[in-house]
């Protein structure tokens, strides 16, 4: 019996896990699908309020589903929040027009913070999955001691753990490092930024909206960024986070 214990442990978590994720992924592609009916039949007003909670509150959306926010959001003249998704957007499907598209919508032609790198894209990839991944790696965890514990007279030696160990050093760094940098995009215009966190400090440049930046950490009313190459300071009130 004490055999089964772990096999049992790990078929448990997968069925648990599996009709978790059905059930979430269920109520969100219902009220996607509500969403996009709502946009089909021109009910715009409806499917944006849909579509702003499957972003905000339930953190779930699709690339087509911002591209369909930024239509409605222009459509009403709302121009910050059609440059936010499409800088969103940008994230999934970094390309010229949608640079040129957010450049418009700003008036600025030279715009900071829109070019990602291959490895940047992979590394998203990888963030996206880290979740998934993290399961999978438990999982297989699960299954590695399971199978030190069934053959543990035959598993004597310090070798037989290994797979064990580099598993679990693989979660630590799925679950603490496999994260995406955190970007905003600069919404106040002008907005200031500075070389350290206070009014008193050296300005660095005056810049409008539309900008995209990293953010490093926060410190009182203030967002410490990469602009760049260097470490800059904006209040948070001229970010928004993406």
């Amino acid at each position: 019996m004490q055999n089964l214990q772990p096999i049992f442990i790990t078929k448990f978590l997968i069925f648990f896990l599996m009709i978790t994720q059905i059930i979430n992924c269920q109520a969100n592609t219902k009220n996607l699908n509500l969403g996009d009916s709502l946009f089909k039949t021109q009910n715009y007003k409806e499917a944006l309020e849909i579509y702003e909670n499957l972003l905000h509150e339930e953190q779930s959306y699709t690339p087509s589903m911002l591209l369909k926010m930024a239509f409605i959001t222009e459509g009403m003249g709302d121009y910050p929040k059609t440059t936010l998704y499409l800088s969103k957007y940008y994230d999934y499907n970094p390309n010229q027009r949608i640079t040129n598209k957010i450049k418009a919508l700003t008036e600025q032609t030279n715009l900071v913070g829109y070019t990602v790198s291959d490895g940047e894209q992979f590394f998203r990839l990888l963030a996206d999955q880290r979740e998934k991944i993290t399961i999978f790696l438990i999982l297989c965890l699960l299954l590695s001691l399971g199978f030190i514990i069934k053959f543990k007279e035959r598993a004597d030696k310090p070798r037989y753990f290994v797979p064990s160990i580099i598993l679990i050093l693989l979660i630590f760094f799925s679950n603490n490092f496999l994260h995406t940098p955190q970007r905003a995009i600069i919404t106040g215009s002008p907005t200031l930024i500075m070389d350290q966190p206070t009014a008193g400090g050296n300005l660095i440049k005056k810049v409008d909206a539309g900008h995209r930046v990293k953010v490093n950490s926060t410190k009182d009313i203030w967002y410490e960024i990469e602009w760049e190459n260097r470490k800059g300071y904006v209040k948070k009130n001229s970010l928004t986070k993406l």
